[in-house]
């Protein structure tokens, strides 16, 4: 049996002039993360990214901190949406607003970007087709006794956990929301396929340090 483990990015920049940087606490959980690989003896067999520098730093900082591993491969496929487009184009003023307030906002952007409506240039459609084709390479590359780092965002985590709970995307949002910085959702990969072990777990993080946007 092989297993995948898809890691959301650490706390990116929020309200700064890129969000698409690690912050210094973001730096921080990415280490916590592979510092305690190294202590329980464990290491991705293969690691692959999203191609966000929130992702590559999430990666590198990780896998540094485990002492073990030959880098990451990048598939753009784990990319986040761009949540930053999607709230600007249902109230430009919302990138004003604090993390607590830009949440509710983008939540009802989501909710109009799921249903169509607007301009975008990527569809909630083509942003499901994309990661779940990525995680069927990534489960694919699981075989027995191997296992799979994916180190990519909230959106994607939360359509894969959404699909193997529910068989679709119905639980996509509801998952989106609760997703922890720096935590690490389980798939394991058999005979009968893809199974969700664990969701969004983050024991690995002292307290002070989950986040959540």
């Amino acid at each position: 049996m092989g297993s995948v483990h898809l890691i959301r990015h650490g706390q990116a920049s929020f309200g700064s002039d890129d969000y698409d940087q690690l912050s210094p606490i973001g730096m921080q959980q990415s280490t916590a993360l592979g510092t305690s690989w190294e202590a329980s003896g464990w290491a991705p067999a293969a690691a692959v990214a999203g191609s966000m520098k929130r992702h590559a730093q999430t990666a590198i900082a990780a896998i540094d901190a485990c002492g073990q591993g030959d880098g990451y491969d990048i598939d753009d496929g784990w990319n986040e949406y761009d949540h930053l487009a999607i709230a600007r184009a249902h109230d430009p003023a919302s990138l004003t607003l604090d993390a607590k307030a830009f949440q509710q906002h983008l939540n009802a952007a989501l909710d109009g970007w799921i249903a169509g409506e607007g301009d975008h240039a990527e569809t909630y459609q083509d942003f499901v087709g994309r990661v779940m084709t990525s995680f069927g390479k990534a489960a694919a590359d699981a075989g027995p006794g191997r296992s799979i780092a994916v180190f990519t965002s909230g959106g994607p985590i939360a359509m894969v956990a959404s699909h193997l709970l529910t068989g679709d995307d119905s639980a996509f949002q509801r998952i989106n929301d609760v997703m922890i910085n720096a935590a690490v959702t389980t798939v394991i990969v058999g005979s009968t396929g893809p199974r969700l072990l664990a969701l969004n777990e983050s024991t690995h993080l002292p307290r002070d340090l989950i986040t959540y946007r």
